[in-house]
């Protein structure tokens, strides 16, 4: 689909556009992508004309089988990631002013274990791990409130491991197991 240099671009076929659409919608599904990247990229791709059109957003889809990090950015406002999802191996959490609710008591693990970097400033992030998982804060830098969390009674067998790391200026962090 990628024009030869040199020669025109070839007028686009229905076939076209449902492949780069059905790419789009799959990378929006895993969590590659954002609500807005997804409709800015399918307004491209509906209005294109040739085969030249579709290269940028072909070009700012993920690789297919690439390592994936979900990156959730918020900034005054509240955003919740809930029920069953996918979750990769990488999460990244970005909030200023915000409040997070990130639950992976129903999530689907990609991997064996799940990284997930905090970038907390002034805001609040709940995170709520699976019954079985296993919590490490060891990589947390706190200015202000260490993070509420207090391990099962009972060790955990068999469930992930939740490694939380980075930086939580005047932030607060909850995290607690679900329950069975």
């Amino acid at each position: 689909m990628t024009p030869v240099p040199g020669e025109e671009a070839r007028s686009l076929t229905e076939g076209d556009r449902d492949l780069v659409v059905h790419r789009a919608q799959e990378a929006f599904a895993a969590g590659e992508i954002s609500h807005e990247d997804l409709v800015a990229h399918l307004d491209v791709v509906l209005t294109a004309r040739t085969s030249a059109d579709l290269v940028p957003v072909l070009a700012a889809l993920p690789e297919r089988g690439a390592a994936r990090t979900l990156v959730l950015t918020g900034m005054n406002g509240r955003f919740r990631r809930d029920g069953v999802w996918r979750a990769p191996g990488a999460i990244t959490v970005e909030s200023e002013y915000g409040k997070v609710d990130l639950d992976l008591s129903r999530a689907i693990f990609e991997e064996p274990s799940v990284d997930i970097e905090l970038q907390l400033t002034y805001g609040r992030a709940r995170i709520t791990v699976p019954a079985d998982a296993v919590v490490d804060l060891d990589g947390l830098t706190t200015v202000w409130k260490q993070p509420k969390y207090r391990p099962p009674t009972r060790a955990g067998a068999g469930g992930p491991r939740i490694r939380i790391f980075g930086t939580m200026e005047y932030g607060r962090l909850e995290v607690r197991h679900a329950r069975r």
